[in-house]
């Protein structure tokens, strides 16, 4: 089948979630640190390129994430995957707020893209979009702790103004009550965005139903925006279903350690 889906994700611990959830799924998975220098194995649907882009200026994420769009093109991938953190933080200095914005829009000029989505919702950890805000537990993210962050501060809650903020191009919303009725209803919503002029749409999720609801509709959606929990629903478009091999790790040529950095 070779590789399916390439995904960028602007950190190493985000990007090993959404290589977990991909796993998950039923997807053989291949995570690297930067750009690959070695060969992806044949038997391999996706791969995660973990980048060091999220607390960066904008022109050097956009730069980095460009460069690893050009890889995966160049390996044919069918969808591309940008993946931040499920608490939407990014660079930020008071004046430019984030780089969330600028990489998906230099991802989708450089793709050919006209629409895409943006998701951090990710339930199994807690976090939940509810009528474009996002939520950590119970609490909205603006009154968390991630209000006082001492790189990334998020102050509010709303992301379609917040990814507004860092867009040229004008965003919308996908809201609870069209994620619940199915992939039609969220066709036709992105068919009636389009017609508006905007480009991008924060999607609402309450739930990994949601997410698995969510993810046919993306399936002719060449970029993808969003953090590790829209995986969930991405590899039954290739008809790939979980499986327990799925996590087999290729057989050990001569001696090899594992290293964990966390025990988190």
């Amino acid at each position: 089948m070779g590789l399916l889906l390439g995904c960028i994700a602007d950190d190493f611990t985000g990007a090993t979630d959404l290589a977990n959830n991909l796993v998950r799924a039923g997807m053989r998975v291949v995570q690297t640190i930067g750009l690959p220098d070695a060969p992806i194995p044949d038997d391999c649907n996706a791969v995660v390129i973990a980048l060091k882009s999220r607390t960066i200026a904008p022109e050097q994420a956009v730069k980095q994430s460009l460069a690893a769009l050009q890889w995966l093109k160049e390996q044919h991938v069918q969808q591309v995957y940008f993946k931040y953190c499920s608490t939407f933080d990014s660079w930020y200095t008071g004046e430019v707020r984030g780089n969330i914005g600028p990489v998906t829009e230099a991802l989708m000029q450089a793709m050919g893209c006209d629409f895409t989505i943006a998701t951090p919702a990710f339930p199994d950890n807690q976090r939940t979009v509810f009528k474009g805000h996002l939520f950590v537990g119970d609490q909205l993210l603006s009154d968390s702790g991630m209000k006082n962050h001492p790189l990334t501060p998020m102050t509010d809650a709303n992301l379609v103004h917040v990814l507004q903020a860092q867009c040229q191009r004008q965003v919308g919303l996908i809201d609870y009550r069209c994620v619940a009725k199915g992939v039609h209803a969220i066709a036709e919503r992105i068919t009636e965005l389009k017609s508006q002029g905007i480009s991008i749409a924060v999607v609402d999720a309450l739930s990994n139903d949601d997410l698995l609801r969510l993810g046919p509709a993306l399936a002719d959606m060449p970029l993808v925006t969003a953090g590790s929990g829209v995986a969930i629903g991405l590899p039954i478009n290739w008809g790939i279903q979980p499986a327990a091999d799925s996590a087999k790790l290729p057989a050990a040529r001569g001696q090899q350690a594992i290293i964990s950095g966390s025990c988190s």
